[in-house]
């Protein structure tokens, strides 16, 4: 390594190591101090909440403050290089934009990189053990009694038997299910049999089926239906009660990408368009987000050293690098919210805003930075 991109190296590493860990005490802190009634009035000790916060940082890691983070680090070090005239002598000396800023960028795709293994490793166990911390010495009881009136949609969950669920609505207080598809597999994870029902009804030692239809698959041939009965009413050979399907519900966020898509794989002949869409849309989100870090840094850099201003190029770097991560999250949320709405396929509605900026930014580069 040159003694040059050394120099700018450590100067990032520096400015981003005080700055995830400074966001990261804020975002403790501020969390905190927003249920601190609740942790006084169940006595939470200390040890435990140490417990759980150490156990949220991978949470606090994967989400956008690593970004904005990494875009901070990266403008206030060469916002400095600049008004010191640093960049100045760099060019002079004829590197050209690529070689004076390739340790950002290729901190920028580390970051990426080590945002993905956090995300693939550790977030999913982090996500269980913080949901488990707070659940039992967190969470009042007035929250758990509220919670079990919520109404949750597009609810999925694997059960026994071999069983995968997929329930449009389903109404915790009334015990209700709403939109019911039920797919069940063999051992070799082959379609059994596939249970479509309006809605169903928990009476308190099985559920009740209404306007439901069970379909038998030909195991040599799971196209050709073996047969197929319609029943208004009918009791349910299930096991999961209300309570199972609240505390087996799926998170997408305790699934990596090999788990959420061998989920997809096995719901994919369900018939449920809308939830397999979504799920799609977030195995691609899980692919593209970490990436998010390069592209920021990759389209903060030209704005960087275009910033020569002696006096607060501090605060002009931090906020620009506000700005900039905000309209890309932004962006990136509008996307989703389309490919989710099924307006954008789930590849596009995930890599459109990565693919977006990183041409905005080879423009800017390009036009202002030819020479």
């Amino acid at each position: 390594m040159r003694i040059l991109d050394r120099y700018i190296t450590q100067s990032i590493i520096k400015t981003f190591t005080i700055t995830i860990l400074t966001f990261c005490f804020l975002y403790i802190l501020i969390d905190i101090t927003s249920q601190l009634d609740e942790f006084i009035d169940r006595k939470v000790p200390v040890d435990i909440l140490i417990q759980y916060y150490m156990s949220y940082f991978p949470i606090i890691l994967s989400q956008p403050i690593s970004s904005v983070a990494c875009l901070i680090a990266v403008l206030f070090t060469f916002s400095s290089l600049n008004t010191t005239n640093e960049v100045v002598a760099m060019r002079s000396s004829g590197l050209n934009f690529w070689q004076i800023t390739k340790p950002a960028v290729v901190f920028g795709l580390i970051i990426s990189i080590l945002v993905f293994w956090v995300n693939e490793r550790l977030v999913p166990h982090a996500t269980e053990v913080t949901e488990q911390i707070r659940n039992e010495n967190m969470v009042l009881l007035v929250d758990r009694m509220r919670k079990k009136k919520e109404k949750f949609k597009n609810l999925t969950l694997y059960g026994l038997n071999n069983r995968l669920y997929f329930i449009d609505t389903f109404d915790s207080e009334a015990n209700e299910l709403k939109g019911v598809t039920i797919i069940e597999h063999d051992s070799g994870q082959n379609m059994k049999q596939k249970i479509v029902a309006l809605k169903g009804v928990w009476t308190g030692i099985a559920w009740k089926f209404y306007q439901c239809q069970i379909t038998t698959f030909d195991q040599d041939d799971i196209t050709t239906p073996l047969k197929i009965k319609v029943y208004k009413e009918k009791l349910m050979d299930i096991k999961e009660s209300p309570d199972d399907f609240l505390k087996q519900r799926l998170n997408v966020n305790s699934m990596n990408i090999r788990q959420l898509r061998d989920y997809i794989e096995r719901f994919s002949k369900s018939g449920a368009q809308k939830a397999l869409n979504n799920m799609q849309v977030d195995l691609h989100q899980k692919i593209a987000y970490p990436f998010g870090n390069f592209v920021i840094v990759l389209i903060g850099l030209p704005f960087a050293l275009m910033i020569r201003s002696h006096k607060g190029s501090t605060f002009i770097a931090i906020g620009m690098a506000l700005v900039l991560g905000f309209l890309y999250y932004v962006a990136n949320a509008v996307s989703l919210a389309f490919g989710k709405s099924s307006l954008l396929s789930p590849v596009l509605s995930a890599w459109m805003t990565p693919i977006l900026f990183t041409l905005i930014a080879l423009v800017i580069i390009e036009t202002d930075f030819a020479n």
